[in-house]
């Protein structure tokens, strides 16, 4: 049973979430997150990357950088840009990109529950990369950054998210990005509670994005179960901020390849060598995007080409029969020589928000070949982590990205 508790979160005074809300820490380089908060100083961004009212001298992990976003945080709340619900509530937290809305709980998610694997996870986390957010929701005394958290759709949850938004929401904006954000309340007892009750009878919650703010929230938690060992269980940092959304309300988007050169082979060596394992289709010079899974789209001396996978190498194993698992057991290694495709310098990863053309792109410009994919399933996700697995590299691309700043959780 899941423990999804409601809280008082603190969120933006009514007027400024446009200006507050900020993408995730992590999707901008120092650099860039710097020109971010220059052109827009009250974004959230200035204390998720404390770092940007430094000049570039101070290192990125300095324990300045920290204590500056606790001073910022801190004092941003008692400036008044963020107000606090008196009881604690459940938010509804509601994207609408290119016309698809996605509507999430925003609650409170357990930190026994993450370590005994009820909150299931599909990905490794880097040490340096955790300790960073340790150090920032540590100091902060507050979790900034939402965890992206999935559930089977749920008929009781449903029905209170369908009364809820009948009501006008608290914020109504559209982000740079036209992205479209809402926010409700969700304050009435019988809603909190039978959000509470059905919860605490799902048996499985996954993490879809945020494994390393996952793992720090939690880690921050356990750290200060030791300083204080006689916790109740009831205190803040025995929970985490994270918004949870019905998985069929949820789009993975493609993850593509592109690949440096053609490991030594010529083009028509090349071509033979896949051939072995996959059917080749030329469809022209229009950009193929595979229709469904087990077919890849290649981009190669300005063709485009449908690979499919040949039955006998796919599989039931739920790592082994991923789309992304079959390229790279099956053409990256054995073809083009990429063993490890985390360090391997010959390949990069797009994301498919930034299209096909972006594969054309840097095939004329640094790489030779690039792989379309076909995107994961939510579920094929489940599979791996109900499975105890994790998922190869670069497998899932969510869109969009919860911001940061609409809600913080103090511990």
């Amino acid at each position: 049973m899941a423990v999804i508790k409601p809280f008082s979160a603190y969120r933006p005074a009514p007027g400024k979430e446009s200006e507050i809300a900020a993408l995730p820490y992590d999707v901008y380089n120092r650099e860039e997150a710097c020109e971010v908060v220059k052109n827009n100083p009250g974004s959230f961004l200035a204390i998720d990357r404390a770092e940007t009212a430094f000049s570039t001298d101070v290192d990125t992990y300095a324990p300045e950088v920290y204590e500056k976003a606790h001073e910022l945080l801190w004092g941003w709340i008692k400036e008044g840009r963020f107000v606090q619900e008196e009881k604690p509530c459940y938010y509804l937290y509601e994207q609408v990109m290119d016309g698809r809305s996605q509507k999430g709980i925003v609650a409170c998610a357990s930190i026994d529950d993450y370590q005994n694997n009820i909150i299931k996870k599909h990905e490794n986390t880097r040490a340096d990369k955790e300790q960073d957010r340790i150090n920032h929701v540590d100091i902060c005394s507050a979790q900034t950054g939402p965890i992206f958290l999935a559930y089977r759709t749920n008929e009781a949850i449903q029905k209170v998210v369908a009364a809820t938004v009948a009501e006008k929401p608290v914020y109504d904006f559209v982000s740079e990005d036209g992205i479209t954000h809402r926010v409700w309340v969700i304050a009435a007892d019988e809603f909190i509670s039978t959000i509470a009750d059905t919860f605490a009878g799902i048996q499985e919650i996954y993490i879809a994005d945020g494994h390393h703010r996952c793992a720090s929230a939690v880690k921050v938690g356990l750290k200060r179960r030791a300083e204080n060992p006689a916790y109740s269980g009831a205190e803040e940092f025995n929970y985490f901020l994270s918004v949870l959304f019905p998985a069929d309300e949820l789009s993975i988007m493609d993850y593509n390849r592109v690949v440096k050169d053609l490991n030594g082979y010529s083009k028509e060596e090349f071509m033979a060598k896949i051939s072995e394992c996959f059917d080749i289709k030329e469809v022209g010079t229009e950009c193929y995007k595979p229709a469904k899974k087990g077919e890849f789209g290649m981009y190669l001396d300005d063709v485009w080409y449908c690979l499919t996978a040949h039955e006998d190498i796919k599989s039931a194993d739920a790592v082994k029969g991923l789309d992304v698992s079959i390229l790279q057991d099956y053409l990256l290694n054995p073809v083009l020589g990429i063993q490890d495709p985390k360090t391997d310098k010959r390949i990069d990863f797009v994301g498919g928000i930034r299209g096909l053309k972006e594969l054309e792109r840097r095939v004329h410009k640094d790489m030779t070949v690039a792989f379309s994919m076909y995107p994961t399933s939510i579920y094929e996700l489940f599979g791996v982590a109900d499975a105890d697995l994790l998922m190869p590299p670069k497998s899932t691309w969510f869109e969009p990205k919860l911001r940061s700043g609409l809600f913080v959780h103090a511990i």
